[in-house]
């Protein structure tokens, strides 16, 4: 174990190798922590020697996190390795890890464990290449639509929205509609709104009457960002959801689309028992921009809640 530092003379390394080398686990563990605070290479080397060999998981999980700055391929590829431990908590800080790298050389590392045989391996690769835009996952999240795993197909949803991967439309609109976890469904119907066109927009309006709320709400919120006219009566519709989480949705998008045959139903959401819901509709009528709104708003003026009194406020302000 003393082998990798034989050939360096950091005195502040020396200093720290027999706490690094001894019996006990919390010991080795409060040592590695002092080694990463140096930034040294030769650390690097031992961080990454305990990740892959250190008899203790609190050790190994503890050499996870610490090498979550570090983006050189041979630490990305020890962190890869790492969710095969036989540890949980060491998978989970390896997961963690992954997930915070920015480069794409990183995830030229990781995308070909988005193939290995374990799910949890998958959905931690998938959920690591996620944010870094890596094109050449796309193929790969593409296949990952199909997998039996819930998990990693929500993740290769996400993956494809973040490369804003247009061919893929087909295949997340059947996911939107189709696929038997909510959580996908939600995922799929969120990961729609790459696209500006009606194409997407059967889809939304069918996610829109799912049968889990989480999935309407994102319905409501991806045809705001769509932003097609088309998607208005639906969204009206949706302001006599059951949830009000959807019915709020429902609301910001029919602002943002700026959908002036929503007045009526948003002047009456302006008088909703929920404060959170009273606010978005006067924020809404602001957008509308229709000089009809301002008697219900005027007599907004005087509500219980100071959040929706400011929203009157500004809605006010835009209308005058």
């Amino acid at each position: 174990m003393t082998s990798l530092f034989e050939n360096t003379d950091n005195d502040d390394i020396l200093a720290l190798q027999p706490r690094l080398t001894d019996d006990d686990a919390g010991v080795r563990r409060i040592a590695l922590i002092e080694l990463a605070d140096l930034e040294e290479p030769e650390g690097l080397l031992w961080l990454v020697d305990r990740l892959a060999r250190d008899p203790s998981a609190e050790v190994r999980a503890e050499a996870a996190r610490l090498l979550e700055a570090w983006e050189d391929e041979p630490v990305v590829a020890a962190l890869c390795e790492a969710l095969t431990d036989s540890s949980p908590t060491v998978q989970a800080a390896a997961a963690q890890s992954l997930s915070l790298l920015k480069s794409e050389a990183a995830g030229r590392v990781i995308l070909p464990w988005t193939a290995h045989v374990d799910a949890d391996v998958r959905v931690a690769a998938f959920r690591a290449l996620r944010e870094l835009r890596l094109g050449d996952a796309a193929p790969a999240a593409v296949a990952a639509l199909a997998d039996h795993d819930a998990g990693v197909r929500r993740e290769a949803v996400g993956v494809l929205g973040w490369l804003k991967h247009l061919d893929a439309l087909p295949a997340l609109a059947r996911l939107a509609s189709d696929d038997p976890e909510s959580e996908v469904r939600r995922a799929a119907t969120g990961a729609l709104g790459l696209a500006s066109d009606a194409q997407v927009l059967p889809a939304l309006r069918q996610a829109l009457r799912d049968p889990a709320w989480t999935v309407r709400e994102e319905a409501a919120t991806t045809l705001g960002k769509v932003g097609h006219a088309d998607a208005g009566p639906a969204l009206i519709e949706a302001l006599a959801d059951d949830y009000w989480q959807v019915r709020l949705r429902a609301t910001r998008s029919l602002g943002r689309m700026r959908y002036a045959p929503a007045l009526a139903a948003l002047i009456e959401t302006l008088a909703h028992r929920i404060s959170n819901l009273r606010k978005e509709a006067a924020l809404a009528l602001g957008e509308l921009n229709d000089p009809a709104a301002i008697p219900a708003l005027q007599a907004a003026r005087d509500d219980g809640d100071p959040e929706v009194r400011k929203a009157v406020r500004i809605a006010l302000g835009q209308l005058q």
